[in-house]
């Protein structure tokens, strides 16, 4: 099957589709690459397909505080509300948001990030 191209960007603020949490895209794989114990972990009727991009966020919700989640596409909706995620890495590896979109600082994104 062939790769798609990922809906979302690094910067973007997204929302999950199911659970009350929202985060800023820090890096992208365009299928899954996490362990099988992880998606094992996750109930069968919930359990996304491998065969699409995942999304590693710096995410935030009232109950965990911060964070970092990795989500399938399929599961993940533009954030409406735009605003500042207040995540701490955020602030350290993003400028913004400006429109709904953080902006990569230059220092955080070398050859030291995977």
């Amino acid at each position: 099957m062939a790769m798609r191209e990922a809906k979302f960007r690094i910067g973007e603020i997204v929302r999950h589709r199911v659970y009350d949490f929202r985060g800023v895209v820090f890096d992208v794989d365009p299928v899954f690459a996490n362990t099988q114990e992880w998606y094992d972990a996750i109930p069968a009727d919930l359990r996304p397909r491998k065969d699409q991009p995942f999304y590693h966020l710096y995410a935030i919700n009232d109950q965990q505080g911060a964070y970092q989640a990795y989500v399938s596409e399929q599961n993940l909706l533009p954030d409406a509300e735009r605003g500042p995620v207040e995540h701490p890495d955020v602030k350290r590896a993003f400028e913004g948001p400006k429109n709904g979109l953080y902006r990569p600082r230059a220092s955080s994104f070398g050859a030291t990030m995977n």
